[in-house]
């Protein structure tokens, strides 16, 4: 039984299927409104979303299947005390499939070792969420018609977007990519993305203050909210929440061809000028994430499913070695603390924060 909980659960052959899928269901929509009859998905929102829950929703809805679930911890068994795993065994006896996004790290993995159904991430914390990364690949494929040979920058929130994660993964199984990180050094990418996917699969990058000075070198920007919700000083968000702007003028510096991207929401960072321009492809990525959720949805319920969770290759640990104070190891009743071991050392099963045994 497969789930979801980071992109690279999908291989690239999986990836360029659900592409395919995803392209013919823009084409023929008819030909899927009943392929998921009968089926319901559970939508275990545990901190506040709309494009990614109403994307789900809306996805299971145009495959004839029904919606059941939650948009607030508020109004879950959690608010009483329920763990993850429990609420995850329980929500196995309603629906088919569950869409979960969580504000700890390895939430999602935790519900996905717990469930008899396929489990996506629809979000965790500032780790990952591979079902942006479908729709952003999406995205780039319908604007430039490939994945490789393209320049890449990143700029704004990179600690704490999960969606560059995600898609700085993905991207690392292509050629000919390379990288430029715009950001602060507050809000730099985690150092053990940069060795351990960008170094190790020889990408070409550099870092830069500096979009002006990037920005002429880019087929494709992908623009980040600086999230103030994973800020644990107010003050440092007040700070950086304004250090990039993009503008009509600042656009005149880049590539007549370039894609603009944004997991959205934005509140700043993307001036409303800059919407018109024929470069802006954020609005079309969010109709691209509800194909792309569609065509992993179908795939999920529609594979051979043993009812099984999939093993993990977790190596038990005897105490909590994990010190990052977002991740669910840190407070969920009965999980036992474990590792995962990379070539680079060992990092938390759940929030692959690096640990010391």
């Amino acid at each position: 039984m497969k789930s979801v909980i980071d992109i690279l659960d999908l291989s690239v052959e999986e990836i360029d299927n659900l592409i395919a899928t995803a392209c013919d269901m823009i084409e023929h929509p008819e030909n899927y409104t009943e392929k998921c009859k009968g089926k319901k998905i559970a939508t275990l929102f545990f901190e506040p979303s709309t494009r990614t829950r109403l994307s789900f929703e809306s996805a299971m809805l145009e495959l004839g299947g029904s919606v059941i679930g939650f948009s607030d911890a508020k109004n879950s068994s959690v608010s009483k005390g329920e763990t993850i795993a429990d609420t995850t065994r329980v929500i196995n006896c309603y629906a088919d499939i569950i869409a979960m996004r969580h504000p700890l790290e390895g939430a999602p993995m935790v519900a996905s070792v717990n469930s008899a159904i396929p489990v996506i991430n629809a979000g965790d914390g500032g780790h990952a969420h591979p079902t942006q990364t479908l729709a952003d690949l999406l995205t780039i494929y319908r604007e430039k018609g490939r994945f490789n040979d393209l320049t890449i920058g990143f700029c704004g929130d990179l600690k704490y977007g999960r969606p560059v994660h995600s898609l700085i993964h993905a991207l690392s199984r292509y050629t000919g990519i390379k990288i430029y990180l715009i950001s602060p050094s507050e809000l730099a990418l985690p150092e053990y993305i940069k060795r351990e996917v960008i170094e190790k699969h020889n990408i070409p990058y550099a870092e830069t203050a500096s979009m002006e000075e990037a920005l002429p070198n880019l087929d494709i920007l992908y623009m980040t909210r600086v999230q103030g919700e994973r800020f644990e000083n107010k003050t440092d968000y007040e700070r950086l929440k304004d250090c990039y702007v993009l503008n009509s003028e600042k656009l005149k510096l880049a590539k007549s061809d370039m894609s603009i991207l944004h997991p959205l929401p934005r509140v700043d960072e993307i001036n409303v000028d800059v919407d018109a321009d024929p470069r802006a492809c954020y609005f079309k990525q969010v109709a691209n994430g509800k194909q792309m959720r569609k065509a992993l949805i179908l795939k999920l319920l529609t594979e051979s499913n043993d009812g099984k969770p999939e093993p993990r290759d977790f190596i038990p640990l005897e105490e909590q070695l994990c010190t990052n104070n977002r991740c669910i190891s840190t407070i969920e009743r009965g999980l036992k603390p474990a590792a995962i071991k990379t070539e680079f050392g060992c990092r938390c099963a759940y929030c692959e924060s690096a640990i010391k045994q």
